[in-house]
């Protein structure tokens, strides 16, 4: 049985941001999208747009050292343009470790990400993680 389109999106944009390929993570989202990241941090808040997404991943790579990695483990749809992922997501920054597990809430319409809301494990962790 093949893998639904939604689900195989989501996977595409997980390999793509683990080899640092922004170009394919541009053309996976609609020019408006959003990327919503919790916590109370410099790295928090709402980015609108391909740019400011875009951005926002180089400044995690930038701040980790290049130390962070996704590892993607399971990719749930509900075949009405959700995708949801679990992934564990480890980094090093500033002599802080950072191992926890996380999700993405992925809404698509069509064929492009139009919003992803990002869960993660322990906000008050990652606070101090990134802050």
């Amino acid at each position: 049985m093949a893998e639904h389109p939604h689900a195989a999106l989501a996977r595409k944009g997980y390999e793509a941001f683990r080899r640092g390929d922004m170009d394919t993570l541009r053309g996976l989202m609609s020019g408006d999208a959003a990327h919503h990241v919790p916590g109370d941090h410099p790295l928090a808040g709402d980015f609108k747009g391909q740019d400011a997404i875009i951005d926002m991943y180089r400044r995690l790579n930038e701040e980790t050292n290049g130390t962070m990695r996704v590892e993607l483990r399971h990719v749930l749809v509900d075949g009405r343009g959700h995708a949801v992922t679990l992934h564990r997501f480890t980094a090093e920054r500033g002599g802080k470790q950072l191992d926890e597990n996380g999700g993405l809430v992925f809404r698509i319409v069509g064929d492009k990400i139009t919003d992803i809301d990002e869960c993660i494990e322990d906000i008050e962790r990652s606070n101090a993680f990134w802050s």
